[in-house]
């Protein structure tokens, strides 16, 4: 989830907070939690500082051990102490709860999105993304909004406000996940194209009967479309992987070793140069404006010796200028 949207859940939690009869009854303990909710909704995404060490760190970090079982313990513990130092108060263990609370729901709302965490650290590395909640939820933020607009003006009672609000995103949530799975269920079935051995990926939009697709072929091939209103509307794109010596030599570079690492919907493409060949990874999932902008580069010679190398975000047009090529 995007920062904005943790921004907005972690004000929400201070009105939820409201609910505790010891936050409510004192200020500065309802100062203390608003402070808690706020800073541990944003905590984990603190790993952003790995872009000042390089794309390639910051990839292979970002919602990794900052989002693990262990760090949900830290974090809690270092806020809530951090706070205590500022704003003293002697119901420190509230300011505990819902400090812990905002934290917790933090690493809980990135396994919905296509991104996800490694949530189960130390126990395994592996990326958890469910897939079923876009990056930004318009109605995540907007419900949030319009809450603490109502709590801000006085209209209804936090202790009233709140409840509903969270009780109504439970709803939203189990509903989203049922959906895509049932959706998942009936994929072959939807398809016309469908082909036995074949597998499906179903990425959320911001439009809740608009789903974009991924379907991985038997020959490693990917094809990218969209479902609408339960329709496989198009295949937009078929993503042909090459297999190609400068494919093999690019698989030693840390930068693809990084990308392998965290996604398992890569896809190499070759493409001849004057000096030699580029290699491009991309993440089919992350199709954008006919695009693919999530890559790994590598740019090496004839002989398959690295030139240089790119991990990161990078629109076409940057990519072509970055590697010396024409477009295609």
């Amino acid at each position: 989830m995007d920062s904005i949207s943790h921004l907005a859940i972690g004000l929400g939690l201070a009105g939820l907070s409201q609910i505790d009869p010891i936050v409510a009854a004192d200020t500065t303990t309802a100062t203390a939690v608003l402070a808690g909710t706020i800073i541990g909704s944003q905590a984990p995404d603190f790993d952003t500082i790995f872009k000042f060490k390089g794309n390639e760190i910051y990839v292979r970090n970002h919602r990794g051990f900052s989002h693990s079982l262990p760090m949900l313990v830290v974090w809690s513990l270092l806020i809530t102490g951090g706070l205590h130092l500022l704003i003293p108060t002697n119901h420190w263990p509230h300011v505990l709860l819902w400090t812990a609370i905002a934290v917790v729901l933090h690493v809980f709302t990135d396994l919905f999105n296509t991104y996800g965490t490694q949530a189960i650290r130390p126990f395994s590395e592996r990326w958890i993304s469910w897939n079923i909640i876009p990056i930004f939820d318009p109605f995540i933020f907007t419900s949030h909004l319009i809450a603490v607009a109502i709590w801000m003006f006085g209209w209804i009672q936090p202790t009233v406000l709140f409840p509903v609000l969270y009780i109504i995103l439970a709803v939203y949530y189990v509903w989203r996940t049922l959906t895509h799975r049932l959706l998942i269920r009936r994929l072959p079935k939807l398809d016309n194209e469908h082909k036995l051995g074949e597998r499906y990926t179903l990425i959320p939009t911001v439009v809740w009967s608009q789903w974009n697709l991924v379907k991985k072929c038997k020959n490693g091939v990917f094809r990218v479309g969209q479902l609408h209103k339960n329709r496989v509307v198009s295949w937009t794109e078929t993503a042909k992987c090459d297999e190609h010596p400068a494919v093999e030599a690019s698989k030693s570079e840390t930068v693809v070793k990084t990308f392998q690492y965290f996604t398992r919907y890569g896809c190499a493409t070759v493409q001849p140069t004057g000096y030699g060949f580029v290699v491009r990874w991309v993440d089919v999932r992350y199709r954008h404006r006919k695009q693919y902008p999530f890559v790994a580069v590598v740019m090496m010679n004839a002989q398959y010796e690295t030139l240089d190398t790119y991990i990161g975000w990078l629109s076409e047009e940057k990519l072509y200028k970055r590697c010396g090529l024409e477009p295609v």
